[in-house]
């Protein structure tokens, strides 16, 4: 089993920044993905970013939706097992419900944003973005 515990959303206006952070604990080895989806109100889920988090492989590949490239960096911190997700240049439409899912598999191509692929969810922290 493993424990996800999400923190850092808030409300801010557009252009602002907010930093998540996903704390894993539990039976973290097998974890080779964490990825932070998001939820809006009427709109289906989100794959919004996924890192490599094993250690298999030397690196941490990281990849991201359309939507947020270049305004989103995901990122780790190993020592405390702790995936960020940074949000920088807000918009209203990326207020949402942001979860991290965390993932025991190898993906490929564009299966890190399926939520089907990942077995343990947090609980969710809300970002509101308001103009």
């Amino acid at each position: 089993q493993v424990q996800l515990m999400e923190s850092g959303g808030g409300s801010v206006q557009v252009g602002g920044s907010l930093r998540l952070s996903c704390v894993a604990s539990g039976d973290t080895a097998r974890t080779k993905y964490t990825a932070w989806f998001r939820h809006a109100p009427g709109k289906g889920r989100e794959g919004v970013a996924s890192i490599y988090v094993g250690t298999t492989v030397a690196g941490s590949s990281s990849y991201y939706s359309d939507s947020v490239k270049a305004r989103f960096t995901i990122s780790q911190d190993k020592a405390k097992n702790t995936v960020y997700l940074q949000l920088d240049s807000l918009k209203p439409e990326d207020t949402a419900m942001y979860y991290c899912a965390s993932s025991p598999t190898w993906l490929y191509g564009g299966s890190w944003a399926r939520a089907g692929e990942y077995n343990y969810w947090g609980q969710g922290t809300q970002v509101t973005v308001s103009s």
